[in-house]
């Protein structure tokens, strides 16, 4: 095992420019870890937010981002019993997936399905998970409700759409250009929407027999999150998932009062950690679904760690569709 590895650091909370390919030292594993050598990482957009110093998790700087990623084990701790050197795994955590090796703690190491390749496992986790806890455990979606995912051709929103489809859900999603709204449709969307469509809640009330959708799914936030109230059913649940506009949205209490609907904030990462028995019930739904192959990113940038800088850009200027991946070569 080498005695130092390359990672991308976070040196001041100035956005993506901040963050530089420097070398790091390795460490001893302590109780409980695993080093995983690195093939793949996930970017999500908490990991723009981090470099700009506005995620609610803010790591002081030099920090290493990245939430998610799969590689191979390469050493675990005496303690560690459920893997070995050399299995092929996915990981997720605060931060620090952004480098050739990671250290993480055991239980937030699982095996990589065979269904999954190394830069396919590397986004999965999170989103998956996000879409699951909002729909599954927050939402309870039903095979006979309607959906509206907003944001539908982001990471989340294309997980959102998959998780919908496989519940058997009526899926409506938005996307900005043609591109993103083909993609949306080939992840198994029913409908796809312009978000900059004036008559917006009109056509998800006209695609819904005038009455509108049960759930939304928003992780956009912004002036966006009033249209979804405006086209979501009596009694529906309105899904706080994000703010990936920038902007926090304000909902009116007698909107809320007069349509009977439920604003519920979805915490996919914190609650599993504060409710033992939900994170068990959370980590062996997401097994089986990982397993299925269900919600199988849609990857629309591989680039290799030292263009780290211009991954986050791709985040930062709304060219993603789907996920982003870092790979741990070089460009030539």
């Amino acid at each position: 095992m080498t005695t130092s590895y390359l990672a991308a650091v976070c040196t001041d909370l100035t956005g993506p420019s901040s963050v530089e390919i420097l070398e790091q030292q390795t460490v001893p594993l302590r109780s409980g870890e695993v080093r995983i050598q690195i093939h793949a990482a996930g970017l999500n957009f908490p990991d723009l937010l981090m470099t700009q110093g506005k995620y609610q998790f803010r790591p002081d700087p030099p920090f290493v981002p990245g939430m998610e990623a799969a590689g191979e084990v390469i050493e675990v701790a005496p303690d560690v019993e459920s893997f070995r050197p050399g299995d092929r795994v996915m990981a997720g955590g605060k931060g620090g997936a952004l480098a050739e090796q990671w250290i993480v703690k055991e239980a937030a190491v699982s095996p990589l399905p065979a269904a999954l390749s190394f830069r396919e496992g590397a986004c999965w986790q999170t989103a998956a998970s996000t879409a699951w806890h909002a729909l599954v455990e927050r939402g309870h979606l039903q095979p006979a409700e309607s959906v509206l995912i907003l944001g539908a051709s982001g990471g989340v929103g294309m997980a959102a759409v998959k998780m919908a489809r496989h519940i058997g859900a009526t899926v409506i999603g938005t996307g900005s250009n043609e591109e993103k709204r083909d993609a949306i449709r080939q992840a198994g969307a029913d409908h796809v929407l312009d978000p900059a469509d004036k008559d917006l809640a009109a056509k998800i009330k006209a695609l819904t027999d005038g009455k509108g959708v049960d759930v939304v799914f928003d992780p956009v936030g912004g002036d966006l999150a009033l249209t979804g109230t405006r086209a979501i059913v009596w009694n529906g649940r309105y899904l706080i998932v994000g703010f990936a506009s920038g902007a926090i949205p304000s909902f009116p209490a007698n909107h809320v009062m007069i349509k009977t609907y439920s604003l519920i904030g979805v915490r996919a990462g914190e609650s599993p950690r504060r409710d033992p028995e939900l994170a068990r019930r959370q980590s062996a739904a997401l097994r089986e679904l990982a397993a299925a192959g269900v919600m199988q990113p849609y990857i629309s940038h591989s680039i290799p760690l030292n263009e780290t800088i211009k991954a986050l850009t791709v985040l930062e200027q709304r060219k993603a569709i789907g996920r982003v991946v870092i790979e741990m070569k070089t460009s030539s």
